[in-house]
């Protein structure tokens, strides 16, 4: 085998000899679900055209973690345990299991330490439209969202218990990894304001650790980064040096506090996911105090209180009758492709299903969000603090390079959705993990008791609007690219 394959990857089909995604993931949540209803678990097997009608698997999978408490834990570590055993991690043309080989680092990394320069005192505010929001400016706007639907009460309430408690953005009782630093919608621009103990794992490229190391000179906190003696060039890769990552980050003696970032295209996103939950289950099972942190994406499929159900079909009874006739005549010409009303499962008396996953998006990018609210789950089932939060969709460079995406959140206004800029994110999202570590009542601590273990995955959702227009969010996305085109246009000529 050559030395190019490194680290993390999909395992070789035995009868082609090539790699295939669709197996990979067929066999993972097929396996998941084997214990609790072998005939889903062998039809899912057996889907001839996985990338199409991936979204029903899902479905069904999120059907049967519903059905009891138990079961949803069974289908969680069930399914992390399979993805850990199937996948293959290479190094100097060997291979071997990953499960067996995060025990086997082959490196030392050491550690290089970034003091902040500046004396501020912590603060928060929300940079939006060119503007920062601060004090009842702030407020309004979050009054204003919840307001608009774009997001939940739960999101809202959880931003004012951040502003009512200025004390909490003090973080230097913290330790905070960041698995994925430079990500753009990820925390450390704020953390470094908020005297945090950050550890940044990052892959090695100066061009990202330049900036890393002039925003936490910046602010007030301390960095750790890691990188390999015999070059010195900070840094560590993920899916090349998992194994060394698990090691170096045990050497810390603080409690942890672990944020999934890091995201990569295609099934390089799968592979980092799971090198990412590797490192945050071979951390906990060190340290029991570990906390775990990740960002969902609206554009997936949740377990929701019935009273969603209800609140959208009031909003489609309401419609005018022009509007209901031409949705309708647009659906059924496009053989319900294009504004198909919005579907809702009911499961029992108090869950509906939300099917939200985009196609476009692909399988691959669902799998890897199955693996992080798995892993979400189970540690908290087990006992430690999670914070999973819905992001907002966001224009980052890694979604309007898509041009179908960009142009429909572009257009997204016409159907009441907003896609947030990512200073905006970060400032969000930054202020959800502190509310979900210092609050004793989130849903994040483990002592709190939740109707369902999946309320953990839906509350506290900023979704932009996704999870309350008329219609499916796939079927949304063509118009609003049309409409985000038009205005393109009408902007340029005018």
């Amino acid at each position: 085998m050559s030395d190019i394959i490194k680290g993390i990857q999909f395992p070789i089909v035995a009868s082609t000899k090539k790699i295939s995604t669709t197996a990979s993931a067929k066999y993972i949540l097929s396996s998941a679900i084997q214990s609790i209803d072998p005939h889903c678990a062998e039809t899912m097997r057996n889907e001839t055209n996985w990338r199409k009608n991936y979204p029903i698997h899902i479905k069904k999978t999120l059907e049967l973690s519903l059905k009891n408490t138990k079961d949803t834990i069974t289908i969680a570590q069930s399914g992390l345990k399979t993805a850990h055993e199937h996948f293959r991690f290479y190094r100097h043309g060997l291979s071997t299991s990953f499960k067996n080989a995060i025990s086997q680092p082959f490196e030392k990394l050491q550690t290089h330490q970034i003091i902040g320069k500046s004396n501020s005192l912590p603060e928060w505010y929300i940079p939006y439209k060119g503007k920062q929001l601060r004090g009842q400016s702030l407020l309004n706007q979050i009054q204003l969202w919840q307001e608009k639907k774009i997001i939940e009460p739960s999101h809202a309430e959880a931003l004012r218990k951040v502003y009512e408690h200025p004390e909490w953005l003090d973080l230097s009782d913290r330790t905070m990894v960041l698995l994925g630093a430079g990500a753009e919608i990820g925390p450390l621009s704020w953390l470094a304001k908020w005297k945090a103990n950050i550890i940044a794992i990052d892959i090695a490229h100066l061009p990202k650790w330049t900036l890393i190391r002039q925003t936490i000179e910046k602010g007030n906190a301390t960095l750790y980064a890691p990188f390999l003696e015999n070059n010195k060039e900070l840094g560590a890769d993920l899916l090349t040096q998992t194994p060394e990552i698990v090691k170096w980050l045990n050497q810390f003696n603080q409690n942890l506090d672990i944020a999934a970032l890091a995201y990569l295209d295609g099934e390089k996103h799968v592979r980092v996911a799971l090198a990412m939950d590797a490192i945050m289950q071979s951390v906990s099972e060190k340290n029991k105090n570990t906390s775990l942190m990740f960002m969902s994406t609206p554009t997936d499929i949740y377990a929701l209180p019935i009273s969603f159900k209800k609140e959208i079909e009031q909003q489609q009874r309401q419609r005018s009758f022009l509007e209901k006739s031409m949705t309708q005549l647009i659906s059924q010409f496009s053989c319900k492709k294009i504004l198909h009303k919005a579907i809702f499962t009911d499961y029992s008396e108090k869950y509906t299903i939300y099917d939200g996953l985009v196609l476009q998006q692909g399988p691959n990018y669902a799998l890897a969000k199955r693996l992080q609210q798995w892993r979400a789950l189970v540690a908290r089932h087990q006992g430690q603090c999670v914070s999973i939060n819905v992001s907002p969709s966001t224009t980052t460079q890694s979604v309007i390079k898509n041009p179908l995406l960009q142009s429909a959140f572009n257009g997204a206004s016409l159907f009441g959705v907003e896609a947030f800029a990512p200073e905006t994110t970060n400032a969000i999202m930054a202020a959800m993990w502190v509310h979900d570590l210092r609050y004793p009542k989130a849903v994040s601590q483990p002592n709190i008791t939740l109707t369902h273990p999946l309320d953990l995955i839906s509350s506290g959702a900023n979704h932009g609007g996704l999870w309350r227009t008329n219609y499916t969010t796939r079927t949304v996305l063509p118009m609003a690219a049309l409409y985000g085109n038009f205005k393109n246009k009408k902007r340029a000529i005018s």
